[in-house]
């Protein structure tokens, strides 16, 4: 019988320098996000499909794994961290002190197309601010994702921001239908100008028609602003975000900061600020945020919220490779002295010294020759002695 040994579509094996690459990643985030007084919480691999399909939830059904419990109840590979915290903080945490600052570290699982390449398994850390509305939860959401990136170890970055009242503004002076404005938000979030033009033919005369035109090309620096509010001819949407900006850039973060108007993706979702963090390198964002005030009502209690996710693995790629310890010795050891063995290899640096498993010296000397490494050190009845490899050739 012919077994199949290869991985599922949209699965690999990571190895070595790999997954070293992936837990600094993760360990300089999850570090930053306990400084910041974030706590963890960790939810389940699978959850019921119902959580996600009555929440307006960004992701797709298609792209959710599903399987069909013992019960007969469809169940998915967790494929958003987002709503299973929601449930958490409005059920298991629904006493507690609000703001609850919260963040994870886990796996996500989304199916993408086939015969693309897409990673159907993404390790994403993030946070999630649960309970405060307003502009200073966006402030540290914003700013947190900025030190995210560099705590990473990132230098060519940027944070584009966007905010999902400005469309509304400008769609709500429309007179369209709705599956037209939802076509219109598609060419709008894909940056499909030639379909928006054709689109938009028909409503020409309409005043917010110019906007709606020129929406998905907004984006850029600060001047950005200044552009929207004069064909918008004011909004609160634009001065809230100049706002905004005006402040992170008292703080540090200006130079990080830009702008994308256009960014509409997920309306019935994001209810505020959205924001992307773009790396060089990266051929998509590695960081996806902003307000979704609505999510947590979806489980019984209200809630204002706002958080984000970062892709470790895409982050990973964009940082140099990580060079794994070079071994320097082997430990070949009488049986009776591996607690002699283990005290002097665990007295040097992780992974420099190595046991042999071979009972007798010179089956160690050709391990170690076979390695490429030069010594072998050895511990028994006569005490420690060392070996140099090339003497016993």
């Amino acid at each position: 019988m012919n077994y199949i040994v290869n991985t599922p579509e949209g699965t690999r094996d990571r190895l070595f320098g790999e997954c070293r690459e992936r837990r600094l990643v993760q360990s300089a985030l999850t570090h930053l996000f306990r400084q910041r007084g974030f706590a963890e919480v960790i939810t389940p691999e699978v959850e019921f499909y119902d959580l996600f399909h009555q929440t307006n939830n960004t992701i797709p059904q298609e792209q959710m794994l599903k399987i069909i419990d013992r019960s007969g109840k469809i169940v998915v590979l967790r494929p958003d961290c987002t709503t299973p915290i929601a449930r958490v903080a409005a059920t298991k945490l629904k006493d507690s002190v609000r703001p609850q600052r919260l963040y994870y570290n886990q796996m996500v699982y989304r199916s993408g197309a086939a015969h693309l390449g897409d990673s159907t398994e993404i390790a994403q850390c993030g946070v999630e601010i649960l309970g405060a509305g307003g502009l200073k939860p966006e402030l540290e959401a914003i700013a947190l994702a900025v030190d995210s990136l560099r705590a990473c170890g990132l230098e060519r970055f940027h944070v584009e921001i966007g905010h999902a009242g400005f469309y509304q503004e400008i769609i709500s002076k429309m007179d369209i239908t709705e599956s037209a404005a939802e076509q219109v938000r598609a060419c709008v979030a894909g940056k499909n100008y030639a379909a928006l033009n054709r689109l938009l033919e028909e409503y020409r005369e309409q005043p917010a028609c110019d906007i709606l035109r020129r929406i998905s090309r907004m984006y850029g620096g600060v001047e950005v602003l200044d552009e929207a509010e004069a064909l918008s001819g004011g909004s609160e949407t634009i001065s809230y975000l100049r706002e905004l900006y005006s402040l992170l850039e008292k703080a540090g973060y200006g130079s990080f900061l830009r702008f994308d108007l256009g960014m509409v993706s997920h309306m019935d979702y994001y209810t505020g600020v959205i924001f992307h963090g773009y790396v060089e390198g990266a051929a998509n964002e590695v960081v996806s945020g902003g307000r979704y005030d609505n999510l947590v009502s979806n489980f019984g209690r209200e809630a204002h919220a706002i958080g984000f996710a970062v892709n470790v693995d895409a982050v990973a790629r964009c940082l140099p490779p990580v060079e794994l310890p070079v071994p320097e010795a082997v430990v070949h050891f009488a049986p009776e002295y591996l607690r002699d063995a283990l005290n002097l290899i665990d007295s040097h640096p992780a992974g420099a010294w190595q046991l042999s498993p071979c009972n007798r010296v010179e089956s160690s000397l050709n391990l170690a020759r076979e390695k490429g490494i030069g010594k072998v050190i050895v511990v028994d009845e006569n005490g420690q002695r060392e070996l140099e490899v090339t003497d016993h050739a």
